[in-house]
């Protein structure tokens, strides 16, 4: 069988399908640019067509713009599965960082308020944000109270004083996943999580300062509570070690059970049980689990950002305009050509992105449709998009979530040095606090696509709306 790119036919400016043949239950369909097509990895193209064998799979399997090669999906992939058509569940279409996300918050500063304390800032949330490789936080957490975060998410966080309640209605699932089971979560997963809620962890995890820098929908941004020159903060992050010890327990548990149900794995990284098997519905409670620590998570960092703003800006308030997640799979109602179905949707960096009128958004934009948080890399631009009621079509209401990886860590440490990384990104005016200056080449701008071409491509399929540019000011890096 020939390469899979070589397979690609082009269908629309930002669209491309590869066709069902041999084992593939449905097409493989790419949403980008020529040229983001171009600079995939051929494993990328292979990886969509093998999660489009999976049984019970709906409509495509769909790639978005900023996709590269993961485990087993890609990133940037999304899937359907029907259970009552004998749909699966897989731990690599959900991906180790269960739920990492991003949120935004309000600042109401302007840059010229920001300026005269951006050090004293970047110095305050550095010394309160634990960043880096096994970064811990304040927070212990015993066996109750471990049970009671992973049922709660930032609901329980909200209770223990982390946060305000009118946070929970700018988060998805309103700041709780339910139906989550922390009995089916492992005592070592629990135990790798206890000390570390509230901290950022490491890779291309961050907490950025941002200003509002360009506005493509007035109104929208409105809605959203967007002004162009206000400052705002980003918050990046996801389930630490606790989601990926749960990625890693049921993967092991996928590869046995996909055997004892007869499914034909085209990959063993694409291990997967039946939605509706024991070990599919084990899985889904302790996936829900660690996406309720991700909310946790981000509550408790929110928390900690307020309380440094409050330290340099006496009187600020940090008002949250959205949680989004990019790591999961959501039982979700969707439209196809069989009407109406109730299917389980694999979002493996891939963003929700419902469009106006849906009934899971808050009223204060259910209007115009969900928030789409698109984070740059580090040094770079990152995006507020809103959902598209076209979207709901082309891929289960879905986007793209940030830049996407242009070449792997080990590459990128070879060919920058964190120290002049930090050093040209502060002559530039980004302040960069990182307790690991390998950490910072390996998240190296370059080491990134363009994200402005990725957030065009998805603009202009139609996945989501430009609404918004932001520019970084100060990054605290993991």
């Amino acid at each position: 069988m020939t390469g899979y790119r070589s397979r690609l036919q082009r269908e629309g400016p930002n669209t491309w399908v590869i066709p069902p043949e041999g084992d593939m239950r449905v097409p493989a369909v790419v949403y980008a640019s020529e040229d983001l097509v171009r600079d995939m990895d051929e494993k990328v193209f292979e990886q969509a067509a093998n999660v489009a064998m999976l049984p019970g799979i709906v409509q495509a399997a769909y790639t978005m713009p900023d996709a590269h090669w993961g485990y087993g999906f890609p990133i940037g992939g999304v899937a359907a599965f029907d259970a009552e058509a004998g749909g699966v569940v897989s731990a690599g279409g959900v991906g180790f960082d269960i739920s990492c996300g991003v949120r935004t918050l309000r600042t109401g500063l302007t840059r010229a308020d920001l300026e005269p304390a951006k050090e004293a800032l970047a110095d305050r949330l550095y010394a309160k944000v634990p960043a880096g490789l096994g970064s811990t936080g304040r927070i212990r957490l015993d066996a109750k109270e471990m049970d009671a975060m992973l049922r709660g998410g930032a609901q329980w966080a909200v209770e223990r004083g982390w946060g305000r309640p009118e946070d929970l209605e700018r988060i998805e699932e309103r700041g709780r996943m339910a139906g989550a089971r922390p009995e089916c979560v492992s005592d070592k997963a629990k135990k790798r999580q206890r000390d570390e809620m509230g901290t950022l962890g490491s890779g291309n995890h961050y907490l950025e300062v941002q200003e509002v820098a360009e506005i493509y929908d007035p109104g929208v941004a409105t809605a959203f509570g967007l002004r162009q020159g206000e400052i705002v903060v980003s918050i990046h992050c996801g389930s630490r070690g606790l989601g990926h010890q749960i990625g890693t327990d049921y993967l092991r548990r996928m590869v046995e059970a996909a055997r004892a149900h007869g499914i034909r794995l085209p990959d063993r990284e694409l291990a997967c049980a039946p939605i509706r098997s024991r070990v599919g519905q084990e899985y889904l409670g302790a996936m829900r689990a660690g996406i309720n620590c991700a909310l946790a998570n981000r509550q408790i960092i929110t928390q900690l950002a307020r309380e440094a703003f409050a330290a340099v800006f006496p009187g600020v308030e940090l008002e949250l305009v959205y949680d989004v997640s990019h790591n999961t799979c959501k039982e979700e109602l969707h439209r196809t050509g069989a009407g109406e179905r109730r299917l389980y949707v694999h979002r493996k960096g891939a963003t929700r992105a419902f469009g106006p009128g849906h009934p899971d958004l808050p009223e204060a934009f259910r209007a115009v449709g969900q928030p789409v948080l698109i984070g740059g890399s580090m040094g770079t631009c990152s995006y507020v998009l809103v959902g598209t009621r076209e979207a709901e079509r082309l891929a289960f209401s879905s986007a793209c979530h940030g830049a996407g990886r242009a070449m792997s860590r080990s590459q990128a440490s070879r060919r920058w040095r964190g120290r002049e990384v930090v050093d040209g990104l502060a002559a530039r005016g980004i302040l960069v606090r990182s307790p690991s200056m390998r950490g910072v080449a390996e998240e190296a701008p370059g080491a990134y696509k363009d994200v402005s071409a990725v957030v065009e491509a998805a603009h202009q399929a139609g996945l989501a709306r430009k609404v918004a540019r932001l520019v970084p000011v100060v990054c605290i890096k993991g």
